[in-house]
């Protein structure tokens, strides 16, 4: 099935519609920064509880972080088409506020190609881990996972704000 125009610039595409791995080949090794948000919204109740320690599972908040750095590092054995970065750098950061955990996860590496995805991974696996060790006191969370920033390679700089490239 050949590509309408409409669908001609989707690089993990051929031109007769199959889904494959963009070639990086000829890219250049540059610099890759990406910054990703999860929220995870829960009860006042819940947040307090973690913030104090008082959670049935232990220190809930430092495996969520080391749960979402590991995640980063497995992120193209989850994601099909996505290429294996050679990350430098990942950080997890949660923050509590009242009825709310806020993951900021930044990923970082020389490459040919982003790590949007493994920032993206990092916090959605850190939400996920948070929610799994508190269910069973607050089994309504939710969560969104955004990107943020990115930086590097052809494309630059692009923010959610709406500075720099698309």
């Amino acid at each position: 099935m050949a590509l309408t125009n409409q669908h001609a610039s989707l690089t993990h595409l051929t031109a007769d519609g199959d889904a494959h791995m963009v070639d990086v080949g000829a890219k250049d090794i540059t610099s890759r920064r990406a910054h990703a948000r999860a929220r995870l919204t829960m009860k006042e109740e819940t947040s307090t509880r973690l913030k104090a320690g008082d959670t049935p599972k232990g220190d809930v908040l430092a495996a969520a972080r080391i749960a979402g750095i590991q995640a980063s590092k497995r992120t193209s054995e989850l994601i099909p088409l996505c290429h294996l970065v050679s990350l430098t750098h990942v950080e997890v950061a949660i923050t509590l506020e009242p009825g709310l955990a806020v993951i900021d996860a930044t990923a970082e590496a020389r490459d040919r190609t982003g790590v949007e995805m493994e920032a993206m991974v990092a916090a959605s696996t850190a939400a996920l881990t948070l929610y799994d060790m508190l269910k069973a006191i607050d089994r309504g969370m939710t969560f969104d996972v955004a990107l943020i920033e990115k930086a590097g390679g052809k494309s630059g700089t692009w923010n959610r704000d709406g500075r720099g490239a698309p």
